[in-house]
């Protein structure tokens, strides 16, 4: 589907080597492409492991690291730059031995082929899964995987190690996972999912210290989700979408009515969704994965967008 808003210039599956590949993280770092995800047998099996590929022009892409812990299943990998430079590498840790909590880690790269870490980050149980870097601070929200449904903003100079912002954001229905924006004056924007029957998607938005946050509706049911800011002034979201057929669209977020328009639909389906997003030369660029073709693989759309 597309409306008024966009149009797909490209579409290319970059990786297909593993049996399921899903859940991106991607950004662009020193005029080079990054992609992370999950490499596993299934979307829940006890064998994910991290994925790290590069590329120079979008085209080509090569392996600089497979990440694995023993006893683990690694998920929902992130990539962030720091402000010094350096890669960082945000996942989940699915402990699968009985009585243990999930966790949060993060490790940290200067090439993308070797990583320090892993460092464990925020409480057990919750489950940090994406940060956004602002003035020199990362933040992020951890949502309750395990003993409460809740959302709990953090904090880090290093990322390394997070502080709890209190009282947590949101302690209502099934909270789930996020994306923080900043505007210039600081106000943070957070794009919240949320389960459960009949559950749409909020919009958070608040002034610092970000201890008082304001919540919209916005009418849909959303998953995976991810936003920027385009140099224009507008919001773009990429995020699963759950009305039939499921599939992985961009839509337009007007933050002032707390509304989300569909305007593109990426080829997709079934298994699909968990984007990252770059804007570079006046196209959107969007990896994600998706399961439409014979098996669940990483795929990367050029957009332009009117």
């Amino acid at each position: 589907m597309s409306k008024a808003g966009g149009e797909t210039v490209s579409v290319k599956r970059i990786w297909d080597e593993g049996e399921h590949n899903a859940f991106c993280g991607f950004v662009r770092h020193e005029g080079r492409w990054w992609c992370t995800f999950r490499e596993a047998t299934g979307h829940v099996s006890e064998d994910g492991a991290l994925r790290v590929i590069v590329s120079d022009d979008g085209e080509r892409w090569r392996s600089t690291a497979l990440i694995a812990l023993e006893g683990s299943d690694l998920r929902d990998p992130k990539l962030e730059v720091t402000p010094d430079g350096t890669l960082m590498l945000l996942a989940g840790d699915n402990r699968l031995a009985e009585g243990e909590f999930n966790r949060s880690m993060t490790w940290f790269s200067a090439d993308g082929e070797a990583w320090h870490g892993p460092f464990i980050v925020a409480d057990d149980g919750l489950w940090l899964w994406r940060v956004t870097w602002h003035r020199g601070v990362a933040w992020g929200v951890g949502y309750g995987v395990q003993g409460g449904l809740l959302a709990r903003l953090y904090r880090s100079r290093c990322g390394m190690r997070f502080e709890r912002i209190e009282p947590d954001i949101y302690t209502e229905d099934y909270p789930n996972e996020t994306r923080i924006l900043f505007l210039e004056d600081d106000t943070a924007l957070c794009l919240l999912r949320m389960d459960g029957e009949g559950a749409t998607g909020k919009l958070g938005r608040a002034a610092p210290p970000y201890t008082d946050w304001r919540w919209r509706d916005l009418g849909v049911k959303i998953g995976g989700p991810e936003m920027l800011r385009l140099p224009d002034g507008r919001f773009v979201a990429c995020v699963r979408l759950y009305d039939e057929p499921v599939r992985t669209s961009l839509m337009w977020l007007d933050v002032e009515q707390a509304t989300l328009t569909e305007f593109l639909t990426l080829p997709s389906g079934g298994d699909t969704s968990y984007a990252g997003m770059v804007w570079h030369e006046g196209l959107l660029w969007v990896a994600y994965y998706s399961s439409h073709e014979e098996k669940t693989c990483i795929y990367l759309a050029k957009v332009q967008l009117d």
